[in-house]
């Protein structure tokens, strides 16, 4: 069934940066979408890391199914409005005991996007909690931008180490701790960070990454996918869905607009 937030839910993402936990399917569903990517896992190894795809959704099509899926884009069209594409999805796994974090950053320092119209829903395939690794929220961040620097630091899952350089309050961190099949929402200015995976069992969430059409590449071209209403102002290229996981026609997608996605941040660099 279609997932319904209130107004005063709206309210608390625009004044906080974020909103959780919201359910947008079953435990048992979210265990298929874990089966499905652990099988992808055990016939075409890792599928994440420091040098991950940010596109995974143009070559799985149970993926492509999940990102249109009406629980989740209906909460981001009440704060997007309701013509949105898909940017990107990244597949966040931290395994017990690898040291994986994330540093405080903020994701549009260097997403290259504007204006700010950007959401990422945050879907929690196995149980999310402090000990495992959950993203901690600076609230009320996405009001400003911070500084940041880049560092070099193998175990930091970001692909420059890009950390934010002062102006944490510890005060206003807020835990998202998430069950399987619970999203999050984030503003893409809110500061957020995540810590290493401390437990015996892995930690695996999805970020789906949604803009409003009206947003436009700052650097170069860049592409995104339609999935719901309609791309009035064109800014981005279209991508195409796959139509068979892993086939030579989805790879040969995913390949072209991930070379266009590198050179966008080759610049922003």
């Amino acid at each position: 069934m279609p997932l319904e937030i209130s107004d005063d839910a709206v309210n608390v993402f625009r004044r906080d940066g974020f909103l959780f936990p919201l359910r947008v399917m079953s435990a048992i569903e979210a265990e298929s979408y874990r089966a499905c990517l652990e099988a992808v896992e055990a016939e075409r190894g890792s599928l994440t890391g420091k040098f991950r795809s940010l596109k995974h959704h143009l070559v799985m099509t149970w993926l492509d199914g999940l990102i249109r899926r009406p629980e989740i884009l209906d909460p981001v069209a009440k704060v997007l409005g309701p013509d949105i594409l898909c940017w990107s999805t990244s597949l966040l796994i931290k395994e017990p005991g690898d040291g994986a974090h994330v540093s405080w950053h903020q994701d549009l320092t260097y997403w290259g996007l504007e204006p700010g119209d950007v959401v990422t829903a945050w879907l929690a395939l196995s149980p999310v909690t402090r000990q495992n690794g959950c993203m901690r929220m600076l609230r009320g961040s996405h009001a400003s931008r911070l500084a940041h620097a880049d560092t070099e630091d193998d175990s930091n899952l970001l692909s420059r180490g890009q950390t934010i350089t002062t102006g944490i309050d510890e005060d206003k961190v807020v835990y998202l701790e998430l069950e399987p099949g619970e999203i999050s929402l984030h503003h893409g200015n809110t500061a957020h960070a995540s810590d290493p995976n401390a437990s015996d069992e892995r930690r695996i969430g999805l970020a789906i990454r949604y803009i409003a059409t009206r947003v436009h590449p700052t650097e170069g071209q860049d592409s995104a996918m339609l999935v719901r209403g309609v791309d009035r102002f064109e800014h981005f290229d279209a991508e195409t869905r796959p139509t068979a996981d892993f086939d030579t026609a989805a790879m040969t997608e995913h390949d072209r607009v991930m070379a266009v996605r590198r050179g966008v941040m080759m610049e922003k660099g």
